[in-house]
């Protein structure tokens, strides 16, 4: 007896909305029940047309996205190099920690992060199922045993010209946190062939070069520039010299057996706070600062130029370019699209249209009325997309996070959790 079965849909619905796996499992489910339950092993022409629709479905998903068919990548450890946008508390534990408010959202307390909560870097780290990760500079209660973090609020590319407790900037730039990785590759090793307490929270010699190594700096070279006095003409010349150091850098890293790297494009600088306080410009369509974000896509336009480049000059390396930008400068122009309210105005500060005076920052004081007052946080950051009028709030970064880790902001167009592969094919 030949059984009828009914035909399998071979309409082609919604093809981005399938999942590999749980379609051919489907599948093969209904074929193997349409075949057990015959009395004779006969093909009926439904199971055929039916098998061919398969076939042609899965063919048609693996065409349109390549990168479904690529394995997820196994990154045991992350090296994170950067600035505040990443800094888990390298600025803190050399410098000056933050205060409260800051942390308040997740941490409940201040821990070294330049937010109301978690970072971008953290919910990548999550993503990829690592806590958050320690800072290299922070020698108490660390584990490096995933990873490290060498970012440090206000860092630069370049050697910047002037560093705290002088100038406003880290002298953390891109070549020490270099420095600092050779100098974790090395004595970690050394740490765990003498065993002991500590060798278990060191990273394994074969993770470095496994681990995925991101990067987000070079919005502070520009923001010196501007702080210079520099014409956006002049910022803009110096790009060149910028992005030549940040590729000097990956190519040192890469010496030392780095293969996978994730690098994050700079942010729309002209739609913060700071920059409308100290450096009025013509407004774009979300109210930004033209001119300022201008500059930031100059950036942004020779850096991905720059990562073509290093794959021809780093054959073995994987490297992605993550348009941050774009996501970032959604949530400006689009911010009631996606939750969130008033995204020029800084939710912690005081002052001003843009709630922001760089004399009465977050968590210090202002005088109101001849009277000093605490310089707190909105009412409910989680709807907000400035932080501190330089800085992004939790919500912010975990859209971001969201957006930015499926691949659809990538080029090549690969997932975070497919960042070890050089292409698609």
């Amino acid at each position: 007896m030949q059984l009828k079965i009914p035909p399998f849909p071979c309409t082609i619905k919604g093809t981005y909305s399938w999942i590999i796996y749980h379609f051919l499992s489907a599948t093969s489910l209904w074929y193997i029940f349409a075949f057990s339950t015959m009395d004779s092993p006969t093909f009926p022409i439904q199971a055929i047309v039916s098998l061919f629709c398969s076939c042609m479905l899965l063919s048609h998903i693996t065409t349109l996205s390549p990168a479904l068919a690529l394995e997820d990548c196994e990154f045991p450890a992350i090296f994170n190099f950067g600035d505040s946008n990443s800094d888990t508390g390298g600025f803190a534990a050399s410098l000056s920690p933050p205060t409260p408010p800051y942390g308040e959202t997740y941490f409940h307390m201040p821990v070294g992060r330049f937010s109301d909560g978690r970072l971008i870097i953290d919910f990548l780290a999550k993503s990829l199922g690592h806590p958050f990760l320690s800072a290299y500079l922070d020698s108490l209660g660390s584990n490096f045993s995933y990873g490290a973090n060498f970012a440090t609020a206000a860092s630069t590319i370049r050697l910047p010209d002037q560093i705290f407790p002088a100038g406003g900037f880290s002298p953390f730039y891109l070549n020490i946190q270099y420095v600092q990785f050779m100098q974790l590759k090395s004595r970690s090793q050394l740490i765990r062939h003498r065993g002991g307490i500590f060798a278990s929270l060191m990273p394994k010699e074969e993770y470095f070069s496994k681990a995925l190594y991101t990067f987000d700096i070079g919005q502070n070279d520009l923001g010196e520039g501007f702080s210079g006095n520099l014409t956006v003409q002049e910022v803009n010349a110096s790009v060149p010299d910028i992005i030549s150091g940040f590729s000097a850098n990956i190519k040192k890293i890469y010496d030392l057996g780095a293969r996978s790297f994730w690098i994050h494009n700079t942010g729309p600088i002209g739609c913060l706070p700071y920059i409308f306080a100290n450096f009025p410009a013509q407004k774009d369509e979300a109210g930004c600062a033209k001119s300022y974000n201008e500059v930031a896509q100059h950036f942004n336009q020779k850096l991905k130029e720059a990562t073509v480049q290093l794959r021809k000059d780093l054959p073995l390396a994987a490297i992605t370019y993550v348009d941050v930008y774009s996501v970032k400068y959604s949530l400006f122009k689009e911010s009631q699209k996606y939750g969130f309210e008033l995204p020029l105005v800084a939710c912690c500060g005081y002052g001003g249209k843009y709630n922001y005076n760089s004399s009465s920052e977050c968590g210090g004081t202002a005088r109101v009325n001849g009277r000093q007052i605490f310089v707190g946080s909105c009412k409910d950051p989680s709807v907000r997309v400035n932080w501190d009028g330089i800085h992004y709030t939790e919500a912010a970064a975990k859209f971001i996070s969201d957006k930015i880790s499926t691949g659809a902001f990538s080029d090549p167009p690969l997932a975070l959790k497919q960042a070890c592969h050089k292409n698609l094919a």
